[in-house]
């Protein structure tokens, strides 16, 4: 098992910047690739980023491409979602999830663990 949670989020205005992280405890955290979702309300969960076990390896949903960075710190056990020039469709939950293997998928169904989720809303 790996317990995800999720911290960082709150409400900024239109071009600003927000990190929110994620902590995780059980298994080797190194072991899983992690990823990064969101869902708007109303609104089925999306791929935002993902990241490979080292680090050394990332994916972008091409909406936040350019504006997002996803990085990690294995010793920390912490994954992270630096957005920058946010904008208000970038409002959302937003969740971290893990995954056993090393390929970075962008489906939900390939995530074995998942994080409650931190609110991130942007005012135009």
């Amino acid at each position: 098992q790996v317990q995800l949670v999720e911290s960082g989020g709150g409400l900024v205005q239109a071009g600003d910047s927000l990190r929110v992280s994620c902590a995780a405890s059980g298994r080797t955290f190194s072991n899983y690739v992690m990823g990064w979702f969101r869902q708007a309300p109303g609104k089925e969960r999306d791929f935002v980023a993902a990241i490979s076990r080292s680090g050394d390896g990332t994916y972008y949903a091409d909406s936040v491409k350019g504006r997002f960075t996803i990085s990690r710190d294995n010793a920390k056990n912490m994954v992270y979602l630096q957005m920058n020039s946010l904008k208000p469709e970038d409002t959302a939950v937003y969740y971290c999830a893990a995954r056993s293997g090393s390929y970075l998928s962008s489906r939900e169904r390939n995530y074995d663990y998942w994080g409650q989720g931190t609110q991130v809303t942007v005012s135009s």
